[in-house]
């Protein structure tokens, strides 16, 4: 049965082809031609049942008012952002650098491989913050340091400030944890200069998946990394890179080690691998893992602490922002990406046992409470707004089972301290007493789906002006980047 017509990407030549998203034997499946390469039929994702669950959080996003590129050759070849793309910037990525201190299988990106050094200046990544919270009509609230490695700048430190100095409320360092672990005051200059948390590479809890994906064991380094990062109460989320048949058994006990490290550990997001270049096909089918598979090995892996029916989609929280948008009157950060990108649940820890929050909040409920709410508020006026503000007061709390719900938070009050009052800040309180498991399934040129890509809210921003979406920047731009902005390295 086809679900739907789209654009994807030949993964031999990467020139655009017209694509079908098609459902067979409860896969959902994703077929193109191409006249040179022949044709590609691939698992989009694994279970058709989970697949049309996640159309209920299909939102609609309102894109960017002054994008940096126009349109011409359409999707996905305009990348900057265009007019045709459908959501804001949330999540701002620059890469600082494309050297690195490892030289892992599954990089996007490194100068020892490439032979060549991309590393903007202070001043041109400064232009690039500029450019991300120039963004209408919501400018970009996160930013991210990747690379490479980030860390073995030496004005690294300069560089967090420098982003909080562009107004950047969150700031983030995708890492190795290598110089984490070896330079031990690291952590604190970087907690001191205004980061908020360290986007730790995390692949598994032996030795062995460390040395399959990353040629060297490094369980030790990560745990000397986190350590450091307690001392200095710099938060943390693990990234483990999934490849099916290395470290996918690994997913219940990454799970347990965030559970016993709570105090330190904010979140987990798990990504797929993604494949990069011209993988053998039947490569691809072997070490794919798609959302629907993520969900069920942690059922599996967690004794059902954790089954699929605790995850929502990344853009189930849309009605949230919405809400706070009517309350506010003015646009608020809207997480409008593609309800088929990714997954996430938040989970409670109560004498050992995981509570995913769904067990004792009723998450639907709570989600048409809001976009009610917020639709009331818009149609009624001043004073519909303050009485629907008192209403959604008494409401939303009704959604949670006291009974079943954790005693180390009080889900109550910090409903009533963000609607009623608006203190924003008891949101802080929730998060650091909960654990986010995500999984973000980043496309290839095999999976690639235009439709998704209008939706992207990671983006990078280049040295040019452009600010592109992270699937089209790994499958088709880093490549063209590198080339136009790098220099031969230096041996």
């Amino acid at each position: 049965m086809v679900i739907k017509k789209t654009k994807s990407l030949c993964p031999e030549c990467l020139k655009p082809l017209e694509a079908e998203v098609y459902e067979e034997q409860g896969k959902v499946m994703i077929k193109k031609e191409c006249p040179e390469h022949g044709t590609f039929d691939n698992v989009y994702w694994s279970s058709s049942d989970i697949y049309n669950k996640a159309e209920d959080c299909n939102y609609g996003g309102l894109g960017v008012s002054n994008p940096q590129t126009v349109q011409d050759k359409n999707c996905p070849e305009d990348c900057g952002i265009c007019p045709e793309h459908e959501s804001h910037t949330i999540l701002g990525l620059i890469d600082v650098t494309n050297r690195c201190n490892l030289r892992c299988p599954v990089c996007f990106a490194n100068a020892a491989v490439s032979k060549m050094l991309y590393e903007p200046s202070y001043e041109e990544i400064r232009k690039m913050l500029q450019n991300l919270r120039a963004n209408q009509p919501v400018a970009t609230p996160a930013i991210q340091y990747a690379g490479g490695e980030p860390t073995v700048r030496k004005d690294i430190v300069d560089l967090i400030k420098l982003a909080k100095e562009e107004g950047f409320s969150h700031t983030q360092i995708a890492t190795n944890g290598l110089r984490l672990a070896r330079k031990p005051e690291l952590a604190k200059e970087l907690k001191e200069a205004g980061l908020n948390t360290i986007y730790l590479q995390f692949d598994g809890v032996t030795a062995e998946p460390y040395l399959e994906i990353r040629n060297k064991d490094l369980l030790q380094i990560k745990l000397d990394a986190i350590e450091n990062c307690r001392k200095a109460d710099l938060g943390i989320v693990l990234v483990p890179t999934l490849v099916k048949g290395i470290n996918d058994h690994q997913i219940g006990d990454i799970i347990q080690f965030a559970v016993d490290n709570m105090d330190i550990i904010r979140g987990i997001n798990f990504q797929p691998v993604s494949f990069a270049g011209r993988t053998p096909a039947d490569q691809v089918e072997e070490q794919r893992i798609t959302i629907p598979d993520f969900q069920k090995f942690v059922g599996e892996q967690t004794n059902s602490q954790i089954e699929i029916n605790d995850f929502y989609p990344a853009s189930s929280v849309r009605p949230i922002s919405e809400f706070v948008e009517a309350i506010e009157g003015v646009p608020q950060v809207a997480f409008t990406c593609h309800q088929h990108c990714g997954t996430a649940t938040y989970v409670f820890v109560e004498d050992g046992d995981i509570i995913p929050i769904n067990r004792f909040v009723d998450v639907d409920k709570f989600f048409e409470l809001l976009d009610k709410s917020a639709d009331d508020i818009k149609d009624g006026g001043l004073t519909g707004k303050a009485k629907t503000i008192v209403r959604a007061t008494l409401d939303l709390p009704r959604t949670i089972d006291r009974n079943n719900s954790p005693k180390s938070v009080d889900i109550k009050g910090i409903l009533t301290s963000v609607f009623k009052d608006r203190s924003y800040s008891s949101l802080g309180d929730f998060h650091h007493k909960t654990l986010l498991i995500s999984c973000m399934h980043f496309m290839d040129a095999w999976n690639f789906d235009e439709d998704r890509v209008k939706r992207c809210v990671i983006h990078y921003a280049i040295p040019d002006g452009r600010i592109i979406p992270f699937c089209t920047m790994n499958s088709l731009y880093r490549e063209e980047i590198e080339k136009k902005f790098a220099v031969p390295l230096k041996s």
